[in-house]
C-alpha cells in the first residue's frame, strides 16, 4: 500500500537528515543540555520506554539500546516494556493517556503514521496526543524475486506485470506494514497490477518465496541479504534514493520508477503536554545515545541509518507521514476495524 510521491515522499526523510546533521553541528550545545537532563526528568525515577512490537525485532533491540546508552546519559533507570498489539496502538495508547513527566515514553515506527488512516477507530490521535522526541533511524528495504522469475530489474519487471496484469504477486508479511506499503506503492506509481499474498509473519513469507510459491517481495536488507548472496533470490532494487553498499549493483527503485522511496522508520514519542524543555533533554540524551559505538553497532546490525533529528523536525516529519501514507492506505482500500 505504499506510494511514495516524489517532493511529499522525499522531503520528511532528507529533512530529517539535514536537521540530524545540524543537530550533530551543535554538540556543544548538546553537552550542556545532555548535563542538564538528569534534573529535568522527573527527579531520577525510571523511565519506560514502551515498544508496541515483540522482543527481538528492530524495534524492541533499538529501543534497547537507546535504552541502555540514555541510561547511562541521564543517570537513572530506564527499562523498556514490549506491549504488542494492533500494529503498535496498544502500547501507543498507553503512553497517549500517561502522564507528561517524562517517565512513560513510546519507541514507535512507520505503523504510527499508517494507523491513523488504516484503523476505522482509534483510541488516540497520532498527532494530537503526543510530543515527537526525535526520529532515532530509517531503514530502506530492497525488492526481491525468485530466480525463476523473468525479470533481472526493474524496468523488465514493469514491462513483465504489465504483459500479464494480475498473474505476478507480492508475498505481504505484515498487513498494513511499511513493506506492504511499498508493494502497494510500486504498483500505483507503475501502474502495474500485482496480486498481494497476505502471510501471517515475514518467515512464512520469505519462505514461500524462496520456494517459488510467490514470485516477489519487499523485504527488509536483513531479511533479503543471506538469500541473496546466496542465489536463492534476485534482488532487482532497493527502496533508498541512493545504491545500498550491501547490494553492491543493484539500483534504487528511483532509476526506474521517479520519485519512488520507502523506509521504515522508527522513533521516540512522550504523551502530548510534555514542557518543552523536558523534551528537548530527552531529545539531547537520545541524540548523545545515537553517537554510542554500542547503538552504531546495534544500528549496523540492523541496517538502519541513524538520524536523531530536532523534536520540531520529528513533529513535522509525522504531520507529513500521515499524510502521505493517507494517500496509500486510500489507494489500497485496505481497512482495520
Amino acid at each position: 500500500m505504499p506510494i511514495l510521491f516524489p517532493d511529499a515522499l522525499n522531503k520528511p526523510i532528507r529533512g530529517a537528515c539535514a536537521s540530524a546533521l545540524a543537530a550533530l553541528a551543535m554538540a556543544s550545545l548538546g553537552a550542556a543540555m545532555a548535563t542538564d537532563a538528569h534534573a529535568a526528568v522527573a527527579g531520577g525515577k525510571p523511565i519506560r520506554i514502551l515498544v508496541g512490537a515483540p522482543a527481538g525485532g528492530t524495534t524492541d533491540t533499538l529501543a534497547r539500546s537507546i535504552g541502555q546508552e540514555m541510561s547511562k546519559v541521564l543517570d537513572q533507570p530506564v527499562v523498556v516494556e514490549n506491549r504488542p498489539g494492533a500494529g503498535g496502538n496498544i502500547a501507543a495508547d498507553m503512553v497517549a493517556k500517561s502522564e507528561p513527566d517524562g517517565t512513560t515514553l513510546l519507541m514507535s515506527f512507520t505503523s504510527h503514521t499508517i494507523n491513523a488512516t488504516l484503523y476505522k477507530n482509534l483510541p488516540f490521535d497520532p498527532i494530537a496526543d503526543f510530543t515527537p522526541i526525535t526520529l532515532v533511524a530509517s531503514v530502506p528495504s530492497v525488492l526481491v524475486a525468485n530466480p525463476a522469475l523473468p525479470a533481472n530489474n526493474v524496468a523488465e519487471l514493469i514491462q513483465l506485470a504489465k504483459a500479464r496484469p494480475g498473474k505476478l504477486n507480492f508475498a505481504i508479511g505484515a498487513l498494513g506494514s511499511s513493506l506492504h506499503m511499498a508493494g502497494d506503492m510500486f504498483k500505483m506509481m507503475t501502474g502495474t497490477y500485482i496480486v498481494n499474498i497476505p502471510y501471517k509473519g515475514t518467515a512464512p513469507a520469505v519462505s514461500d518465496l524462496l520456494a517459488g510459491q510467490v514470485d516477489l517481495m519487499f523485504a527488509s536488507t536483513i531479511n533479503a541479504l543471506p538469500h541473496v548472496k546466496a542465489g536463492k533470490l534476485k534482488a532487482l532494487g532497493v527502496t533508498s534514493p541512493a545504491p545500498l553498499p550491501q547490494f553492491p549493483g543493484v539500483p534504487p527503485i528511483a532509476n526506474t520508477v521517479k520519485g519512488f522511496e520507502s523506509n521504515a522508520w522508527f522513533g521516540l514519542f512522550g504523551p502530548a503536554r510534555m514542557p518543552p524543555e523536558l523534551t528537548q533533554a530527552l531529545y539531547q540524551a537520545a541524540r548523545k545515545s545515537l553517537n554510542s559505538p554500542a547503538v552504531a553497532r546495534r544500528l549496523e546490525t540492523d541496517g538502519a541509518q541513524p538520524i536523531g533529528n530536532t523534536p520540531q523536525a520529528f513533529a513535522e516529519f509525522v504531520r507529513e507521514d500521515v499524510k502521505r501514507w493517507a494517500k496509500v492506505v486510500r489507494y489500497s482500500g485496505a481497512k482495520v476495524e
